[in-house]
Formats: structure tokens, sequence, C-alpha cells
């Protein structure tokens, strides 16, 4: 998706790290609490040290909507988390993205062009009253609104078991499959953990007509999962995993589910990102640890667990190349821009898509 970013000034771009850190703690200060700063986990530490808050999207979106002191929340993060923050926030509260570039490969995947083409194409083989959409947190405010609208819900990393469970109870009358995007991947494991085959789960490729499948194969599936991905987390290979137990026989394998069902298979723990946090800080000191998720947050947990080996199980350490578009001269020039009364990188979802959104997330919130 097409985002334009304008060029920064060359007081930024020229700027030292000791100038940049210089400008952001002064305007920080200026600005005091009108301004509320969130950093993603996979944020790079040079930006996370300004951080009011850190943690995953929807965890940083609902603190964001807790501080209702604050007129101005800064989101070092992606689009689709500035879009749920300024969904959940108040009216009086404005939202911020340092760099309007910062998009997310794996949300971009799926648009509401293509979902809603793909809803009235499922439409003339199956009855989509009994079809659920089930979008991920890591998606547009549009879809969000989309599932919103249908009957279905957001789910995160953490609860899309709940969620698809919720979704697939047919004795609570809801719907006989479910439409899952736009992580195929999370989808799978997901769908592995609850007793479904292959058989059950076909991918929808939206490309293709009818996602690439058969009537016959859309009627017999009971997941059809889009084909998204998340470009960091679609890297790690069980190769990976059979070289760091080769080194580390007694080590501890940690996975996130936006990996292929093929290397899930072979973690010792699965989980979110917060999971991972946990994992790591519950393992016996003197624990190696290899994990196949962003290489910010691995470094990050090295780091701040001196008493453990925490290492990225992919050798090549691949960046979230989006997230680190958030870098300290795009925060200076936002927050320097507050000081001087100019919003910059305001991100505002429609009244309409707001409303829709936040029925798909109160769902969300009332299955978990």
């Amino acid at each position: 998706m097409l985002r334009l970013q304008t060029p920064l000034p060359e007081r930024y771009t020229s700027a030292d790290a000791a100038s940049l850190d210089s400008m952001i703690g002064a305007a920080k200060a200026a600005l005091g609490s009108r301004v509320f700063i969130l950093g993603h986990h996979y944020q790079r530490d040079e930006v996370m040290r300004w951080a009011d808050a850190r943690g995953d999207s929807f965890g940083l979106s609902r603190i964001a909507a807790g501080q209702s002191s604050a007129e101005f929340i800064v989101f070092c993060g992606v689009h689709f988390m500035a879009e749920s923050a300024d969904v959940l926030t108040g009216d009086h509260q404005q939202v911020l993205l340092p760099d309007l570039n910062a998009g997310c490969s794996m949300a971009d995947m799926a648009d509401i062009d293509q979902v809603e083409e793909a809803w009235d194409e499922l439409g003339r083989v199956i009855d989509v009253d009994a079809l659920i959409p089930v979008t991920y947190m890591n998606s547009a405010a549009s879809l969000k609104a989309f599932v919103g609208r249908h009957g279905g819900a957001v789910c995160t990393s953490s609860n899309a078991r709940a969620v698809l469970t919720w979704a697939l109870d047919r004795s609570a009358g809801r719907g006989e499959r479910v439409l899952f995007f736009p992580d195929q991947h999370l989808g799978r494991n997901t769908g592995f953990e609850l007793g479904y085959g292959p058989d059950d789960m076909r991918v929808w490729n939206p490309r293709l007509a009818l996602g690439g499948l058969t009537d016959r194969e859309v009627k017999e599936s009971t997941l059809l999962l889009w084909k998204g991905h998340c470009s960091v987390h679609q890297r790690f290979r069980p190769a990976h995993v059979a070289a760091f137990r080769a080194e580390y026989p007694s080590g501890i394998v940690m996975v996130h589910p936006e990996c292929a069902h093929d290397v899930v298979e072979l973690g010792d723990v699965t989980g979110s990102t917060d999971a991972i946090i946990r994992a790591v800080a519950a393992a016996p000191a003197g624990s190696v640890i290899g994990v196949a998720t962003e290489i910010h947050l691995v470094n990050r947990l090295n780091n701040e667990s001196p008493d453990k080996t925490v290492v990225c199980l992919d050798p090549l350490v691949c960046p979230c190349s989006t997230m680190s578009r958030i870098d300290p001269q795009h925060l200076a020039w936002v927050l320097e821009g507050l000081v001087e009364g100019e919003v910059r990188n305001r991100i505002v979802v429609d009244p309409e898509t707001t409303e829709w959104a936040k029925v798909a997330l109160e769902r969300m919130l009332a299955i978990t």
C-alpha cells in the first residue's frame, strides 16, 4: 500500500545521535503529559528508550486508551497499530505515526476490496450467513470494520484459539466455516491446535478466481486461510531449529505462531510476543534459548536476561524492515512539530469504520 512520507529537513537527516537525543529529550520535556509515546516490542533500541510504554500492538492501543490526559499519542510501530490506537482512544486525542511509510507487509496482503470480492465469490458457492470472518490484529481498520459488520471478530496471536472456537461453535448457532485473514500461518497453526486436519483447511489466494479453489473444496473446508504471511517469521525453517539443537542439545526453542507449521511443530514453546517474553523470564538460569521472531526483540531479551543466552534461530537475522522506518530522526521531527504547534503524520480512522472496528474488537474482548 502506497503511503507518502515527506522527506525530512536536513536538520534531522544530518544530525548525529547525540543531537537527536537532545532534540527528542527537550521536546518530550516541553510537552510533558500532553504526549505519550508507545514503543512496539520490535522497535529499535534507540527509539524504544523514549517510549513511555512498550508492548504488542493491541496492548499498546489499550494503554493509549487509558491515557486520557494525553492529547497526543505517538505510536512507534506501524500503520495498522496507529489505526487501532485511533479507534480506541478518545475524540480529544490525536494519534501520530512518525513515518507514514512504516507499514506492515502482512497487513497489506489483504485489503478491503480483495476481502469484499472474496466474500461475494464465496456467496455464490456457500451460504455466507454461516461463514464467520476473523481478522488478525495485524490488519487495516477497514478489515476490522468488515468483520464487525459481518458478525465476526478480531483475534491476536494469543487468543486466536479462543476466537476460532467461538466462531465455529455451531451449538451457539454460529458458523460452519471461517474466513481467516491475513496470516495463513496463524490460522493453520491454530486450526491444528484445535484438532482440524489438512483437509479441513484450504488456502485462499486472492489473485485467483474463487481463491484458486473448486466449489467442492470450498464446501468441504472449515478454515479458509488467506494467502498472507509475515515477512520476518516466514524466514524461519526447520533447518534453523536443527542447527540450534545440534549446537545446544539442551537448548530451548521458542517459536512465534506466525511461523510455518513445520517450524512450530519443532518448538518447545509456541506463543505470542508477550508469551515468548514471559517464557524467557521463566526459563532456568543458564538456559540457552533459540527464538524464532524479530531480531530487535531477541537482542533485547538477551540484553535484559544476563543469566541466560538468547539467540535468534535465523543466523541471517532479519529485522522488521517497515518497523525499522521509525527512527530517531522521524521521532524528533514529529515531537518538535508538536512543540511548534504543528501536528505531523496524524492517523485518522473515519467514524463509520471506527464504529464497526470497535464492534469487532469488543467481540474479541467478550470472547476472551
